[in-house]
């Protein structure tokens, strides 16, 4: 369950409600439960914030924090900035999108043309709002810092009034959210694979590397939770 500003709970929307979140290629990759838009923002610890600064469109990397039970409507997406970020200011008075993307494999085909990749890809498109409300900014920024290593934000001080005066918090409702999905092997043409030429599939994973304790902090152990964070990175 989700439920809007002021409003009462209501059940999730089926991913694609509208229109324009609808996808419209290779539509039998696309998916209904929102589980699966939480599988893949829960993957990924960078988005894509897709919005048109001075007239021309930009899509640029940032972390994201996400809320299914968020203010918004079936849920919510935070990214955050400068307060003089121009896609942040501009971002607000029109509607944007936010792309994200999970890489599982390369798919190795018999034809360039059927080369392809195994994925899981989301977009959520909306008109964003400012966070005004403070404590809606506090739960948004260690949402921010906690979906990158869950646990973070208890272990660091509280944010200056400097600090949240100089940063911009934008909230996305989650309603208008697609999802597709590509697995499994290379599909290639009958005479193609009795050519006898290989195909296959080489995974993909983000994986952690050895954690590197900063030269200002020698001689301090690294948290439980860093390090649980690395190891499911690994596992």
């Amino acid at each position: 369950m989700s439920s809007t500003a002021g409003g009462p709970a209501r059940p999730a929307s089926p991913l694609s409600p509208t229109e324009r979140s609808r996808p419209r290629r290779e539509r039998e990759r696309a998916q209904r439960d929102r589980e699966a838009l939480y599988d893949v923002l829960g993957a990924s610890v960078i988005c894509h914030l897709a919005v048109v600064v001075d007239g021309v469109p930009l899509a640029l990397p940032t972390v994201f924090g996400v809320d299914p039970d968020g203010p918004d409507r079936d849920g919510t997406l935070y990214v955050h900035g400068s307060v003089a970020s121009r896609s942040l200011v501009q971002g607000p008075v029109r509607d944007v999108s936010v792309t994200v993307t999970v890489l599982d494999g390369m798919v190795l085909a018999r034809s360039g043309f059927n080369h392809s990749m195994n994925y899981r890809s989301a977009v959520v498109i909306g008109r964003p709002r400012v966070v005004l409300d403070e404590a809606e900014r506090a739960h948004a920024l260690d949402l921010l810092v906690d979906h990158v290593v869950p646990g973070r934000a208890a272990a660091l001080r509280r944010p200056t009034r400097k600090e949240l005066a100089a940063t911009t918090v934008l909230a996305l409702p989650l309603h208008e959210s697609s999802v597709k999905r590509r697995s499994g092997d290379p599909e290639d043409e009958d005479a193609d694979v009795a050519a006898g030429v290989w195909a296959g599939v080489v995974p993909l994973r983000t994986m952690a590397g050895e954690i590197v304790t900063g030269a200002d902090a020698d001689g301090i152990d690294v948290p439980a939770h860093v390090r649980a964070r690395a190891q499911q990175l690994r596992d």
